[in-house]
């Protein structure tokens, strides 16, 4: 195969009853294109066939490209996996597997890229998703540009393109708790939104649930935010002005009144609000203990099982 001059990124889990439908729309975008273009496929530790699908078409068409990692590594690692083996010499577009982003995007996207934008990252007017799916995206997203340090596009997934250059500094970040997204913005260089109409899936139920949606945007809040430690101060700072005010309310009373409020409710209403205090702070810090301990380790991003490339399987 040619060098090809652009890579499409799709990390994949579990996608055995979307991955014909995938393959047969970026075929299809391919010949419909002049450049050279190539599809590097992740297997996320997928538990279906997902892996054998991978290593059949990369064998049969030198276009595709296989990585085949260890085991579930998480979306946000897979893709880091698939922007390190990607070999396009102008640009990388990333998106999803389940067909949500549409692959038939990409000339609009390399059209920016041409322009001199070194990223262009999609911004979905309008999902197909529940509406307590949408209202909980609309609220993040809004939650995290209002604490973030520097700006994160509003309702900007990883959907998007990038230039070979914007690529290979992200690929050199070593953070364990990845949220590509940011690291995407926090790069900086010339970039640009582009509106789409985001689809449903196209086949099988989505891996994605509630519990790694919450620890992406834990990573989103966590990792380019100083605003949880600084809410710590701010809730101690409060809880002693509370405190304050109910001591000068206490003293008010058995001055003009000669009484105190009697009973417990007083102080059992203090006990849990600085109890509740220090656990929230407790809670916090851990949190950011917990991403140092993660990064001290050293460990590497991902375990790469095996690539299938150019018709050949070698192992990681």
């Amino acid at each position: 195969m040619q060098i090809p001059e652009i890579s499409i990124v799709i990390p994949l889990y579990n996608e055995e009853a979307v991955f014909q439908q995938l393959i047969t729309r970026l075929k299809s975008l391919m010949e419909q294109q002049s450049i050279n273009i190539e599809i590097v496929l992740i297997d996320d530790g997928s538990k279906d066939k997902t892996a054998y699908l991978i290593n059949d078409i990369c064998l049969q068409d030198t276009r595709f490209q296989g990585v085949i990692l260890s085991r579930n590594h998480g979306h946000q690692l897979a893709l880091s996996a698939g922007l390190s083996y990607a070999r396009g010499t102008k640009a990388i577009m990333v998106m999803d597997g389940d067909l949500q982003d549409p692959p038939e995007l990409l000339p609009e996207l390399y059209a920016k890229i041409s322009e001199g934008y070194d990223v262009v990252y999609a911004v979905r007017k309008k999902r197909k998703e529940s509406f307590f799916k949408r209202m909980l995206y609309w609220s993040y997203y809004r939650i995290q540009q209002s604490v973030s340090s520097f700006h994160i596009p509003l309702d900007s997934g990883d959907f998007g393109m990038m230039s070979r250059r914007a690529v290979d500094h992200l690929v050199k970040m070593p953070e364990q708790s990845r949220y590509l997204r940011g690291m995407r913005s926090w790069i900086g260089f010339k970039q640009i939104g582009l509106s789409y109409e985001r689809d449903a899936r196209a086949a099988g139920n989505s891996s994605y649930g509630f519990r790694q949606l919450f620890a992406l945007a834990y990573n989103g809040i966590f990792n380019f935010s100083e605003f949880p430690v600084k809410f710590i101060t701010r809730m101690g700072m409060y809880s002693i002005a509370l405190s304050m005010i109910y001591l000068a309310y206490v003293i008010f009373r058995r001055i003009i009144y000669h009484d105190v409020p009697a009973g417990f409710t007083a102080l059992i209403v203090a006990i849990v609000l600085f109890s509740g205090v220090q656990l929230i702070s407790i809670g916090l810090l851990g949190e950011y203990v917990l991403r140092i301990y993660n990064q001290v380790r050293n460990r590497p991003l991902f375990v790469v099982d095996k690539v299938i490339t150019d018709r050949e399987v070698r192992n990681g």
